[in-house]
């Protein structure tokens, strides 16, 4: 019986072996190929570069977004130049607590430009609800 044993774990370490290597060189082989753009694609990437154009992560414009949870609500405005935030403002407040906690968060936005502020200490309900409507806006502005 133990004989037996030994076949089948020989017999099953082989064949998981096999499948390992076989999964590997495949994968290897399709991480190798390439896959040929389209010429039209090209010529595209080509005219842009010719004219010092460049993929922009945002549209341009003025975005709202929308921020909430249990204690609240804050709605912002995000302007949006040059592929930039260069300006944020708090639209509509409607929190538990007051504005005072967050009013330099916005400025703080356009600094980093992104929607990762610094939590404040004792207003974390309203820092969070700030943060989605930013995100929430940057969502909507973001190219496609």
């Amino acid at each position: 019986m133990a004989k037996m044993n030994k076949k089948w774990v020989a017999l099953c370490s082989t064949a998981i072996g096999a499948m390992y290597a076989a999964g590997y060189f495949a994968t290897e082989t399709q991480a190798t190929i390439q896959q040929p753009q389209p010429r039209q694609q090209l010529q595209a990437q080509v005219t842009q570069a010719k004219s010092g154009q460049t993929n922009r992560m945002y549209k341009e414009g003025t975005y709202t977004g929308t921020g909430s949870n249990r204690r609240g609500s804050i709605e912002a405005t995000v302007t949006i130049k040059n592929d930039r935030i260069t300006d944020v403002e708090i639209s509509h407040f409607a929190m538990h607590y007051t504005i005072d906690d967050v009013e330099g968060l916005p400025q703080e936005v356009v600094q980093k430009q992104s929607a990762q502020v610094q939590n404040v200490s004792g207003a974390t309900y309203s820092t969070q609800a700030f943060k989605d409507a930013i995100q929430d806006a940057l969502s909507q502005a973001r190219n496609a």
